[in-house]
């Protein structure tokens, strides 16, 4: 135990040591417990104490509460969409489309791309709500591997990495991800006014949607992977292709099941 203890303790210290110590007062980035704590909660709440809660239980009936939730998460990533191209895009003060460094400078605009890049990550934080949702309106079916995986890793790996590199490449693909949240959102809050959106023929375009966030994101990794004069590790890219190469694959599969097999038995 002792031993375990050590080793652990080293990797918090080199955490701690090697970790931008702008970011570190930030809620949730002091330490990866935290974090580690509330995904270990949510994984026991959704795959186990949850459902045997609700076993013999009617649907909870919190409309309202999901209808507020989506409403914060439209408002949340609309407002990331403005920062971006605000403090971004619209300036073009980066080297290329292929290379976004971080601005690790003392500047009122590095504090404001930090701030943004710590509200993406707490916008990941709130997303394991949807999952919760889900299990308390008895809608088990929608708590796929698929839906897990996803929130799970983008909420660790979006730890790790603005723990360390807060800002840069990432902001391509925060943007992308934000607006896709805002379209997404905006659909949830309208099934639960008018439920009989939940079958409308545009549904299956926010999957497509989602599809070529990753496709976009993926060969700009690609890209940015050749850059010869950006200083933004390679190692993130090379750590991160895979994954988005994996999410498309486990999205693609989702689309078909969902919207190509039904057409295909009607033939």
């Amino acid at each position: 135990m002792s031993v375990l203890y050590q080793k652990v303790s080293g990797i918090l210290e080199w955490i701690d040591k090697n970790g931008d110590s702008r970011i570190k007062d930030y809620w949730l980035m002091d330490s990866p417990w935290p974090v580690v704590i509330i995904l270990t909660a949510y994984l026991y709440f959704v795959l186990n104490a949850g459902p045997k809660f609700m076993k013999y239980r009617s649907p909870l009936k919190i409309d309202r509460i999901v209808m507020v939730y989506n409403v914060v998460q439209v408002l949340c990533s609309a407002y990331l969409v403005k920062e971006a191209f605000r403090l971004v895009w619209l300036q073009g003060d980066y080297k290329s489309f292929n290379c976004i460094e971080i601005d690790y400078s003392d500047t009122d605009k590095s504090r404001n791309i930090l701030s943004a890049v710590w509200v993406y990550f707490f916008s990941k934080v709130l997303d394991l709500l949807d999952t919760i949702f889900f299990v308390l309106r008895k809608k088990q079916n929608q708590v796929t591997f698929l839906h897990i995986y996803h929130h799970s890793m983008v909420l660790m790996f979006g730890w790790s990495i603005i723990k360390f590199y807060p800002g840069g490449q990432i902001i391509l693909f925060g943007t992308i991800n934000a607006f896709v949240h805002v379209v997404m959102y905006s659909y949830y809050f309208l099934t639960i006014l008018k439920p009989e959106y939940k079958k409308a023929w545009w549904k299956k375009h926010l999957t497509q949607l989602q599809l070529i966030q990753f496709v976009i994101t993926g060969l700009h990794g690609c890209t940015a992977l050749l850059a010869t004069d950006c200083s933004y590790p390679k190692f993130i890219l090379a750590l991160a292709m895979p994954q988005d190469m994996f999410m498309f694959i486990l999205f693609w599969d989702f689309y078909k099941k969902t919207y190509k097999q039904p057409k295909n038995k009607l033939t």
